[in-house]
């Protein structure tokens, strides 16, 4: 079977199944760190972000497992992909394991995807042994590919960036919407929160227990335009990271790689969705902000969704130029954009699900996730 063909039937076979959904966390259960991009949870800077983290997970009740290649440091993880892809293999074929948080994100991930997409047992591991996974950015390569094969994961929380954040406390909503991953309850409610953070300047050990700068949040979720109530399941990530996938604008093969491997959704797929996108720790200047829409448009996403969901920009960077480059580049007034909603690089953020249903209600300030 050729390989266009192969991911046809793949969509079929996902389409009258549905997608497998993994169990819900709790107590004692074990959960797997991976470096499946960045491997900066290996040095020695980020020895105190790991002692934070461990405590937190604790917190929670879970029991925290690093793969063995997870703290191989920056250079070593670089050049060997395939030990990235190995910790993610091992960890769905751990019985034992039953969730995966990655450590942060980075620009390389695609580069695993040779050797997970490829290797039959990890495939098949994915939908016979579905296990919880949460991340963020470029982590998004990873989303879209579990997407592919049939299971749902979760846009949100990573290991350093928010079980390592430097703070005497988690942030109060983050670890809300992270502990909704050890709750029974399919149901979630996101509202705005009262308040945003900077991002740090300084992140080293002596900055332990020194507390983010914080603002009022004075905007709430901002109806753009269209109507104020939508709704459709969920499907998008990080805008940078897709439009490196979309036109190989990091590295030169990344487009090649996604395509092969039908990492990206067709056209098709996205009929129905409400997509979220977010912009990264880059804020890219408007030019090449309006750049990554317009990539997004040719791939004729804003025509099939149902609406757009849009996370807060990274410390209100570009707010107001973004929100007019989406109603110039989408130039469709009929298309529901919702702005400014805290999921994504701005903290603090929330959990979003991959395929789950989702109802925006602007009058009620509330997006209604039913995961059931």
């Amino acid at each position: 079977m050729l390989k266009s063909q192969k991911l046809k039937a793949e969509k079929v076979f996902h389409e009258k199944t549905g997608i497998v959904k993994p169990e819900k966390l709790k107590q004692g259960d074990k959960v797997a760190i991976v470096s499946l991009s960045s491997g900066m949870l290996g040095e020695d800077f980020c020895s105190h972000n790991i002692e934070i983290g461990l405590r937190r997970l604790k917190m929670f009740g879970l029991e925290p497992v690093f793969m063995p290649n997870a703290l191989k440091g920056i250079d070593y993880l670089r050049r060997h992909p395939e030990k990235r892809a190995q910790d993610l293999k091992t960890a769905f074929l751990n019985d034992d394991i039953k969730g995966i948080i990655c450590a942060i994100g980075g620009d390389d991930t695609y580069r695993t995807l040779p050797y997970l997409m490829e290797d039959k047992e990890f495939t098949e591991a994915v939908r016979s042994h579905p296990k919880l996974f949460t991340g963020f950015s470029d982590t998004t390569v990873n989303h879209l590919m579990f997407y592919r094969l049939g299971m749902q994961t979760f846009y949100g929380p990573a290991f350093i960036c928010d079980l390592g954040e430097i703070g005497n406390e988690m942030l109060p909503y983050t670890k809300d919407a992270f502990s909704w991953y050890i709750q029974e309850e399919n149901r979630m409610e996101i509202s705005p929160s009262q308040v945003w953070y900077e991002e740090r300047k300084d992140f080293s050990k002596a900055a332990v227990g020194t507390d983010r700068i914080v603002h009022k949040e004075n905007h709430g979720f901002e109806l753009l335009q269209g109507e104020g109530k939508f709704q459709g399941k969920l499907l998008g990530g990080c805008l940078e990271s897709i439009y490196d996938i979309l036109t190989s604008s990091r590295y030169a093969d990344e487009g090649e790689i996604c395509e092969k491997y039908g990492i990206f959704p067709d056209e098709d797929e996205w009929k129905g969705k409400i997509l979220f996108i977010e912009t990264c720790e880059e804020k890219p200047e408007p030019e090449l902000f309006r750049k990554e829409l317009e990539a997004l448009k040719k791939e004729g996403v804003f025509t099939a969704v149902n609406g757009v969901i849009v996370g807060k920009p990274q410390d209100e960077k570009y707010y107001g130029e973004y929100k007019q480059i989406y109603l110039d580049v989408i130039d469709d007034p009929k298309l529901s954009v919702l702005y400014n909603v805290n999921f994504g690089h701005a903290l603090p953020r929330t959990v979003l699900p991959y395929g789950a249903q989702a109802i925006v209600d602007v009058n009620e300030q509330k997006i209604f996730i039913n995961n059931g």
